[in-house]
């Protein structure tokens, strides 16, 4: 009598690209290394320069609103300079709960990971 085959008794040969012992997962964490906080920040401080046309000195509680005085169409321009550089996308639901760069590093880094 012929079983089929489940989870358990089912290998599938090692993918030639991952390492010996390795899974997708591991491999893709390791290989692809996600950008920590830090990296994010850095990066995202070299795209706010043009936008900073006031020279206000940018720190974690700096609002876009407020301190920036940004409109509607910077907020824009700004966030989709961002999904570029970072290849991801930002909700107007996330948009509209972020209101300071604390939380925007924060955003991006975790819609990273």
């Amino acid at each position: 009598m012929h079983r089929p085959p489940t989870p358990q008794n089912l290998t599938a040969p090692p993918h030639p690209a991952l390492p010996r012992n390795s899974n997708i997962a591991s491999f893709a964490k390791d290989e692809g290394t996600p950008m920590d906080r830090d990296d994010t920040k850095a990066r995202i401080d070299t795209l706010i320069e043009p936008f900073n046309k006031k020279g206000v000195a940018i720190t974690e509680s700096t609002t876009f609103a407020g301190d920036l005085e940004w409109d509607s169409l910077t907020v824009m321009d700004f966030v989709a300079a961002i999904e570029d550089e970072f290849d991801i996308i930002i909700s107007m639901n996330q948009q509209a709960e972020i209101e300071t760069y604390g939380q925007l590093i924060d955003a991006v880094t975790k819609l990273r990971a």
